[in-house]
């Protein structure tokens, strides 16, 4: 699938907001801490991306009640659902001068039914001549989501005959919907009721 960036001005990837809060200390200090141990953005993404997979549970596997949204408060609480994952990465990728951006899917039920929007990341890397849609929201059994530039490792693919659909939009900020559904929801029993179903 061919990615289509929200802007041409690439510096709105590497940009920090409230959500995306990558001069946060806690960022840093993580930012940091992968550096040390890598060699290379291409190397340091590939970290990146293993220590949001496998480090932060997302919310719904491991029953934890929180929501977190912002980057910082996802490497300090270490949890999350996708979006605040995808948040997290996007964070420690954009520290790094890696652009990123955030993607999404519209994920079904094997009978297309319960539609929910899944979040997932695209980035940039030095020398590559195209963007790199990855997924960090953690494997579990029957999801074996990797590190992969050319060849795509996400959790789903999307199944286009019962409803399901990838969005081409690489996000410079998350959408309103995805950012109302977390900042609004008291508990994750709450957020799975408002959870966004599409994206316009």
């Amino acid at each position: 699938m061919e990615l289509i960036l929200e802007t041409a001005d690439l510096s709105a990837y590497t940009a920090a907001d409230d959500v995306i809060d990558h001069g946060h200390p806690r960022v840093r200090d993580t930012v940091d801490t992968l550096l040390a141990r890598t060699t290379g953005p291409h190397d340091y993404a590939r970290a990146a991306f293993v220590f949001v997979r496998d480090t932060i549970p997302h919310s719904f596997d491991s029953g934890d009640d929180r929501v977190t949204w912002r980057a910082s408060d996802v490497l300090e609480q270490r949890t999350g659902i996708c979006y605040a994952k995808s948040h997290a990465l996007t964070a420690l990728l954009r520290a790094a001068s890696i652009p990123a951006g955030l993607c999404y899917q519209r994920l079904t039920d094997d009978d297309g039914t319960d539609p929910v929007v899944h979040g997932l990341i695209a980035l940039l890397l030095p020398g590559r001549g195209h963007w790199s849609r990855l997924d960090a929201r953690g494997n579990k059994p029957g999801v074996d989501a990797r590190f992969s530039l050319d060849e795509e490792r996400l959790a789903w693919a999307v199944r286009p005959e019962i409803g399901e659909a990838d969005y081409p939009l690489v996000h410079a900020a998350p959408p309103t919907a995805v950012l109302e559904a977390l900042r609004g929801a008291r508990d994750r029993s709450e957020l799975a009721r408002t959870l966004p179903t599409e994206l316009p």
